[in-house]
């Protein structure tokens, strides 16, 4: 799922080539990211569309040889012909005059542009321009060179070659995208980019390679020509185009020149954030004066995928008031956890309508009972990018005293990767450490998901000064005994390392026997009646588990006649989806579903940690059945059950009827013999969040 479809999609032929462009966003100001070397295509940009179309409109296109637009190699790839389309775009989509930002090939075809047409040209930004001035890439001229030449063996640069290409296209880019990305934990940049270079093919990329470019004559005399302000951002380590050339090119266009320390050749990718900023500040965009603020102020991020965080949240802000009097606090939220929220009479940002949302796209992850959780999350860059600009945006515009982001990994990654962008205190709040490769998954799975952990444990190693606290939600023995991969630490004890234990935060105090009968009268439980209760939390990834239960119905009323089966669909699942035979009743979304859950018979859940937990808090039988895939309720919430002797795990696939009415007899006769839930973990969260302000 994209942070932010098109606003319009068109294609504009010129000379007979379709080249395909998209518009973002609206407004007077107009940025033209322009395409690279075929290779890649407009995708190459998505961290930067989603932030910069809040801000003005953005136009892509897809360069001719990848992507939507022509890709046969018969075309004409030399500049000029990527210029002209470049020219033609901007006539299509009535741009009078744009902000121009070319990327390695593309800054040639901005260059030519910006030259021969200045009045269409407002500001030029080159991200590691590949223009002919400078310091050689010598291992390319050397490569072109024998480019059609056959050989026994190719190695290293010896792969740039079109007999290479046509047997091993995939092994060339590889090599060619280890080469661009060599920053430790560039696993998802890297799939990204060799997926996007295998959307053309080896031909036509032959093609562009040998096409005719300009001249080191040619660029100097077009640079001579160039009359707009000009920012050049080179990384440091950039091994497909020497920095030289981007310090040559800032010379002879009386540009700045601002060198990347540790970036590579596609720091859009790899630093969204610093490419994103150094753009806008380009740019000159006004910035709010911040109000002066009389009281604290807090700005809280709760996780948006399912709505167990922000009943958690909630509780432990009301402590926190209660601790810094005068304390107000906003929240930055997306939908349905906004909904709750404001329903309790807290107060959304405004800027959480700019969200991307996070639950929309896990659910677009998910099949049938099946989401794989490490990878969903990976592919979910682009959000995360997007929402953690939003962030910055708030707190650059206004005063706060702190942010306490509950599981906002976008906002703790990219304050790591950009420190010096913190602005107010930070709480870190997670109730899971670790991510962990499935049982069934692949060496690569392993491999990725131990390089996660290592890029986050060097995180926290090089910049403790980011988290001013971060604090799990539980208790050490609730950590899983797992390591974080071959040569990282033990979970468990690493997070007892560096993180305060709150306890567990469930955010209502359970009921005593005879509060648990009012609860009943109070929802008209007739009495006898034994009340199934079945709900998947509050994101939509639960349809088929919801419909496998409810097809067991009949099989639980021959075991349970009495069972009264009450199914909750949520906020994100259309009830009539569901099918439901008579006699099971089906509601949508309902307020306060601890309450419903500490008064049934007997709970079906998903595998979340919210709900289970409030379960074992209420100490009520519960049957719960994890999401094929998902490491966080397969490894961390099962562990924690286990230890607290809570529920029954059942996996979907052996979820027959007759196996789901079996097991809902035994855990009806079953004793519970939970351990005890504490009920003052949002008071010791408060507390250690209050010492921070």
């Amino acid at each position: 799922m994209r942070a932010r479809e098109p606003d319009f999609a068109g294609v504009v032929v010129r000379d007979g080539v379709h080249i395909a462009y998209e518009v973002h966003g609206s407004g007077e100001s107009t940025i033209l990211f322009m395409p690279a070397w075929s290779i890649v295509h407009s995708r190459v940009w998505k961290l930067q569309v989603p932030y910069f179309a809040r801000h003005g409109r953005v136009v892509t296109f897809d360069g001719r040889g990848n992507g939507r637009s022509d890709k046969t190699a018969s075309l004409d790839f030399s500049d000029e012909a990527f210029a002209a389309d470049a020219l033609a775009v901007l006539d299509a989509t009535a741009a009078a005059r744009a902000t121009v930002v070319g990327f390695s090939g593309g800054a040639r075809w901005a260059l030519l542009l910006a030259a021969h047409h200045p009045e269409r040209v407002e500001r030029l930004v080159f991200i590691a321009p590949a223009v002919p001035v400078g310091a050689s890439d010598w291992y390319r001229i050397a490569a072109l060179a024998k480019f059609d030449d056959h050989a026994d063996a190719y190695a290293g640069w010896a792969k740039y070659n079109r007999n290479y290409w046509r047997e091993n296209y995939r092994d060339f880019l590889e090599f060619f995208f280890t080469e661009a990305l060599p920053e430790p934990h560039s696993t998802k940049p890297f799939e990204d980019a060799v997926g996007w270079g295998l959307e053309t093919t080896p031909e036509t990329l032959a093609a562009t390679a040998v096409a005719p470019g300009l001249t080191e004559e040619q660029t100097r005399e077009l640079a001579a020509l160039v009359r707009c302000p000009v920012l050049i951002l080179h990384g440091e380590l950039d091994r497909i185009v020497p920095p030289d050339r981007g310090r040559a090119l800032a010379d002879l266009t009386h540009g700045e020149f601002r060198l990347l320390e540790g970036s590579g050749h596609l720091p859009q990718a790899r630093l969204p954030v610093t490419i994103n900023l150094a753009i806008r500040d380009a740019i000159g965009a006004p910035r709010k004066a911040s109000p002066v603020r009389r009281h604290k102020r807090a700005l809280f991020i709760s996780s948006p995928i399912g709505l167990g965080h922000a009943q958690r949240d909630a509780a432990i802000a009301a402590d926190l008031r209660a601790l810094v009097p005068g304390l107000e606090i906003q929240w930055l939220a997306q939908h349905p956890v906004s909904a709750v929220l404001a329903a309790g009479g807290e107060t959304i940002h405004p800027a959480s309508a700019a969200l991307a949302n996070e639950s929309a796209h896990i659910e677009s992850e998910c099949s049938e009972h099946d989401l794989h959780a490490f990878e969903a999350i990976r592919r979910m860059d682009e959000i995360l990018v997007n929402n953690f600009m939003v962030l910055h945006d708030a707190v650059r515009e206004d005063h706060y005293d702190l942010v306490v982001g509950d599981e906002a990994w976008d906002v703790d990654h990219f304050l790591h990767e950009n420190p010096n962008e913190k602005r107010t205190a930070f709480v870190w709040m997670t109730d899971f450490v670790g991510w962990l490769p499935m049982p069934d998954g692949t060496e690569r799975e392993a491999r990725i998901a131990s390089d996660y952990n290592a890029e986050m444990i060097g995180h926290i190693e090089r910049y403790p000064r980011v988290r001013d606290r971060s604090i799990f939600v539980g208790n050490p023995e609730d950590i899983v005994p797992d390591r974080f991969g071959p040569d990282l630490p033990a979970i468990r004890e690493w997070t007892q390392s560096h993180y305060d234990f709150g306890g567990y935060v469930t955010g209502f105090v359970p009921p005593t026997e005879d509060e648990r009968e009012a609860l009943r009268a109070e929802f008209g439980y007739r009495p006898g009646e034994v009340i199934c209760l079945v709900t998947v939390g509050g994101s939509g990834v639960g349809v088929a588990l919801l419909r496998k239960i409810v097809a067991a119905y009949p099989q639980l009323k021959a075991q349970v006649p009495r069972l009264r089966m009450i199914v909750v669909a949520g906020p994100r699942i259309d009830p009539q989806l569901l099918a439901a035979p008579e006699g099971v009743e089906v509601r949508g979304f309902v307020p306060a579903l601890h309450r419903h859950l500490s008064a049934c018979d007997i709970a079906l859940v998903q595998g979340g940690l919210t709900t289970t937990m409030e379960l074992t808090a209420a100490r009520r039988p519960f049957i719960y059945f994890p999401l094929q895939h998902h490491f966080e309720q397969n490894f961390h919430v099962r562990h924690r059950l286990d230890r607290y002797k809570a529920g029954r795990c059942m996996q979907f696939a052996d979820a027959t009827p007759d196996a789901i009415a079996e097991a809902v007899a035994q855990e009806l006769q079953r004793p519970i013999a939970y351990l005890p839930v504490q009920t003052d973990g949002a008071t010791r969260a408060a507390r250690l969040i209050a010492a921070v302000l």
